[in-house]
């Protein structure tokens, strides 16, 4: 065994791996997964037929779209959802995102490849760009929970995460807002950084997808920019009707 092994085998011990959904340290034979046995079944990747616009998972099949994204348009792409945010998923996503749980980013990449894998591919994207934080949040929390997905997500396909996109406002909580405040609270809130480097299409990485309006105003700003093409993946969305 290597010396990173062996490092990885003792943090293991001091730091054993633990479910993603309970927070329950995993029986060995789970440990790949990340999920334990009884949050399994409480756990729900987004599968077919989702809509062709946000990627919500529809439960209506002849419909081409949400009922959100049939009555307000969006200026990305396609979006896809890896999770549902239901049940388990939203401490999941609550402990990524405030306590570094990183093995939830971990999951989250997985089950994207598994289940978005082909999506990917097919689309191409020459960089990942996670929706970024105010400095103030991150001098708080330390990191960037939509960066360490990506990174996540970038160790698995090989696609580079360029963090093109910065914060210029500290805007409020957008779960406290309705759709309409969402959408004014986001104005002005991004810039593109400088960067020499000129892409095609990229793929925005976002932990949680609702109303859209936070991947809308990056990918407004980036199309202005001069890319021609603006995806978005998120760890978990909600259900579309």
């Amino acid at each position: 065994m290597n010396v990173l092994g062996a490092v990885r085998n003792v943090g293991k011990l001091i730091y054993p791996p633990r479910c993603i959904g309970c927070d329950e340290v995993l029986a060995e034979e789970m440990r790949d997964s990340g999920i334990c046995k009884a949050c399994r079944p409480l756990i729900h990747p987004v599968k077919e037929p989702l809509c062709k616009k946000c990627g919500k998972q529809i439960y209506h099949g002849d419909r081409a779209y949400c009922m959100d994204c049939d009555t307000r348009p969006h200026v990305y792409m396609e979006g896809r959802g890896v999770f549902l945010y239901e049940g388990p998923m939203k401490q999941a996503m609550y402990r990524l995102k405030y306590g570094n749980r990183r093995g939830v980013a971990e999951v989250i990449a997985r089950e994207a490849l598994r289940n978005h894998g082909r999506w990917i591919a097919s689309i191409q994207p020459e960089a990942l760009v996670p929706v970024p934080i105010h400095r103030n949040k991150r001098i708080k929390r330390g990191y960037n929970q939509a960066e360490v997905m990506a990174q996540a997500i970038s160790r698995q396909t090989g696609i580079p995460v360029v963090p093109l996109v910065e914060r210029t406002v500290d805007t409020l909580p957008q779960k406290e807002l309705t759709p309409e405040k969402r959408a004014k609270n986001l104005k002005n809130a991004f810039k593109v950084g400088k960067n020499g480097v000129k892409f095609k299409r990229i793929l925005i990485i976002d932990d949680i997808y609702t109303t859209g309006a936070t991947v809308d105003a990056m990918a407004g700003i980036l199309l202005d920019r001069g890319i021609d093409e603006v995806y978005c993946l998120y760890g978990c969305i909600g259900q579309g009707y």
